[in-house]
Formats: structure tokens, sequence, C-alpha cells
């Protein structure tokens, strides 16, 4: 068997148990993103020679017991908007390509006390504003299952190398589906936390009242493995929230009788492919057979979500991205006249097209006599749709919903038509607004061979709810990697 067929718990065991070296791992990876890479582009950046010098000093570091987490050793990825102190952190924009930041994220700093070892940032949407990670600055990233379809967005790149086996586990960032989507689309797990349960010091914000950082993986496991290590109360985070527990592996259990589990009868209308409702309605059925209780209900307010998410995330977006002036840090135009001038080339010449989009929508909402009617409104439809969610948890454990309404489409196919782009978010943004915790969960194959993602929801803070339900689910289907990565280098 090949290391890189393993899970992370999987390797992390072998590595404590001396069957395999940290630097073995890494070096298998490492192999791996040279074979690979120049195809899937999954990173924007690694560094080969630190992360060699890092596993040696984890190997040190696991013998003399300072490391003794199931994760120590094991090689990893992050998203290329999460900071990490002196590798370069761009969100795959123009405007950061010489970003090195003097601090990691509280997530980062979390992982590196747990002795993980970090490969490289991985490629994403720029300024996680895209849901097909086709609008970075720095190249497409490409599905691992077809080269010639979409790995979704915006955390492609985190999604794409964890499925062609170019990590282990990665970071992503999820504002309105941006782990579960790219997770559904490339056939692994990916899990958003509520909101406040993973610190957002050092997450670049696209829409800080959305954005939450959380894990992306091969499996249930090591995605509960990987969000016990993240989660935790930060106060340089006044969204934080300090939990009475972050213990998330013991949720880890076969068992779902009596959890009972709700279908919202309007996220199976119009506009959903058959071949990923019928693959979403037989996993409820799986379920149902192993002692859920499934049923239908009526969860409202579905077709308000996307217009109020876009209107919040590009508000927040415009606000959060004025800091980005050519003064500071980042790119600065070359040729310019005065301070406004070179605001003004700076911003035209390092912001991509889709960026500048939503920073227009933002400002257009935010503007006078546009506040009362845009914004305000969509934060009031963001506390109904919160409402009607707080209903549906008075009856039921969790909910269970397609990820998106298609498989990966083709590369090109949205960009030109970001409306088409924005409805794919259409099962995961309520989520977002609502600050719910979501995971996304591989449950079955379209003709072309394309993943589908099954997508569970759980009230706040539950999140042992959902991943015991996508576990229990887990276990009557064996994960998959995509033909691409066959042949990989053997641990024997």
């Amino acid at each position: 068997m090949s290391i890189l067929d393993l899970t992370a718990v999987e390797l992390g065991k072998k590595i404590k148990e001396k069957e395999i070296t940290v630097r073995e791992a890494v070096e298998a990876v490492l192999e791996q993103i040279k074979m690979l890479d120049s195809q899937v582009h999954g990173y924007v950046s690694y560094d080969e020679e630190s992360a060699l010098k890092r596993a040696d000093e984890v190997q040190k570091g696991i013998e003399d017991g300072i490391y003794t987490g199931p994760l120590a050793g094991v090689p990893m990825a992050v998203k290329d908007n999460i900071c990490t102190k002196g590798y370069k952190t761009t969100c795959s924009s123009k405007i950061l390509e010489n970003f090195v930041p003097t601090y990691s994220a509280q997530a980062v700093e979390n992982l590196i006390k747990e002795g993980v070892v970090f490969l490289g940032k991985t490629n994403m949407d720029e300024f996680a504003m895209g849901s097909t990670t086709e609008t970075s600055a720095y190249g497409v990233t490409k599905n691992p299952w077809d080269l010639e379809k979409v790995p979704g967005g915006s955390s492609g790149g985190s999604a794409a190398a964890v499925a062609a086996n170019e990590c282990f586990m990665a970071l992503g960032s999820d504002t309105g589906g941006s782990i579960r989507q790219p997770a559904s689309y490339c056939g692994i797990t990916g899990m958003k936390p509520t909101y406040g349960t993973v610190s957002r010091y050092g997450l670049i914000a696209y829409g800080s009242s959305l954005d939450q950082i959380g894990p992306m993986a091969k499996d249930v496991t090591d995605c509960a493995a990987l969000l016990e290590v993240i989660a935790s109360h930060d106060e340089k985070d006044s969204t934080s929230v300090k939990l009475d527990s972050y213990d998330f592996t013991s949720a880890l259990v076969d068992d779902v009788k009596g959890m009972k589990i709700g279908i919202p009868k309007d996220y199976f209308g119009d506009g959903l492919d058959q071949e990923v409702k019928d693959a979403v309605l037989h996993a409820a059925k799986v379920l149902e057979e192993k002692g859920a209780i499934v049923e239908e209900f009526d969860l409202g307010l579905v077709e308000y979500a996307i217009p109020a998410y876009y209107v919040i995330a590009a508000a927040e977006a415009s606000s959060n991205l004025s800091r980005f002036d050519g003064v500071k840090y980042g790119y600065r135009a070359a040729d310019y006249e005065g301070l406004h001038n070179m605001y003004k080339k700076t911003r035209s010449e390092g912001f991509g097209a889709e960026v500048k989009r939503r920073i227009m929508l933002g400002s257009f909402v935010l503007s006078s006599g546009y506040y009362d009617a845009y914004y305000l409104k969509a934060l009031r439809t963001k506390a109904l749709i919160k409402k009607e969610f707080d209903k549906a948890f008075e009856k039921y454990d969790v909910i269970l919903s397609p990820v998106a309404p298609t498989t990966a489409p083709k590369l090109g196919e949205s960009l030109s038509d970001p409306i088409k782009m924005y409805l794919g978010d259409i099962y995961t943004i309520s989520v977002n607004l609502a600050g719910l915790p979501g995971i996304s969960v591989p449950c079955g194959k379209d003709q072309n061979g394309m993943p589908i993602g099954l997508q569970l929801i759980g009230d706040c803070f539950q999140e042992k709810k959902i991943i015991q339900a996508a576990y229990a689910f887990e276990q009557t289907k064996a994960y998959e990697a995509p033909e691409i990565t066959r042949g990989g280098v053997d641990s024997e």
C-alpha cells in the first residue's frame, strides 16, 4: 500500500509506531506534487527545503515526547488567504503578490504546536471571491477527477490537493460554501464549523460576519481530528466563542438510531440535477435504514438567501478590501501622479475582474440612499433565515441536503455567466448566514464519474451531531481517489 493512500490519522499512527518516518511521508507527498501539480495546479507555492527541515524537527519532537497528538508529523497544505509567518500569503491576487506576513493565523499556530508539517499555500479564487478557482491571478486549478472540469471554489486548491494526494489534509475557508462545494466537486470531506468555533485571527477577511476556517481531508475522522486542533478560544478575535469542550473525535460513532433528520423540500425542486438528487436521497435512505428518523419539511425563505448573501458579503468585502491601496503593503502601480491617482491605478491593476465587481456592488449597497433599501434589508433577511433554522432544529437533530445543484462544471463555463456561478451556492449560503456548522461527504458519482456530495447541517455548536451522522453514512462507502493518483510512492 502506498503512503499516499493513508488518511491523515492513519499516517499519524504509523509515524507514532515508527513504521514510517516524518521525512518519508513528506518526501512521498513532495514527489506527488512534482509529478501532478503541473496538471492540477493545487498549489500557488510550496517550499521543499523548509518542509524537509521541519520534518526532521518534528521527528525529533515526536521521539522526545513533545508532539503526542494524532496528527503529529502529517504533511498538510494551507489556503492562500490564511497567514503563515515567513511564507508568502497572496490571497491569489496580484495586489498581494509580495506580501509575507510577520505572524501566523491562530489556527496555524495551533497546528504548529500539534507538530504538523506545512508544505505550502493552495490556490484559490482571488480574495475567496468565486466558486470555481478560476479567478486566481496565478492560474486555474483543475479537478483531479477530470482536468477539463473546475474543482469548485474558493478553496478549490485545497480540495484538489487533498484529492490528488498532494497533501493529507488542508485548511480552507468558507464564506458561502467555499469549503463544502469544492469538497463535493473533488470527492473529499470538508467541514464548515459554527461561526466563532475557529479563530479568524490571521484569516484575510472577505465577509467578516460569514468567514470561517475549516478542515478538508479524505474522510470524516481526519476532519474531526483536524477541527479538534484548530478550534480554540482566541482573545485576538472578538467573534471567537469559548466552548465547554473541544472534543470532536468522540462523535465518531457508527450509530444514528433515533436521530431525527429533516430534508427541506425547498432544496429538491427545480434546478437540481436528477443524478445529484437521486444520490442525496439514496444517502438519506441509507441513514434511515441505519435507524435514523427521516422526514421532509418546509424550510422557508430559501429564495432570499442568495440576494441577502451577496449584498452582505459584497458590502463587507468593499469595506475590508479598502486597506489595499498601495501604501502599506502589497503591489503599487509604477507610474502615477499624486495620491488619488496612485490608489486608482494600484487597485485597477492589482484587483481582478470578479473582485472589482463585488467591491463596486458592495460600495453601491452601502452608499447613501441605498443603505436602507439593500443592506439593512439583507441584514433583516439574514435574521429571519436564522429564525427559520432555529424552528427546524427544535424538531430535527440534523438537516440533510445537496451541496450543489450539479456536479463540477467545465472550465470556463461559469466565468461567462457570473449569475449562474452565484446561483450554484444556493444550498450552502444559508448555513453561513445563520452561522451554522455544515459538512460535505461524498455520496456517489454521476454518469461521467464525477463526485457528488451530501451536505449535513447542524444547529449552532452541534458539530458532534453532524460528525456522527456523516461518520455513520461514511461507514457504508469506501473512500475513492481519482484515477490520476494511481502509482504513488510505496511505503514498503
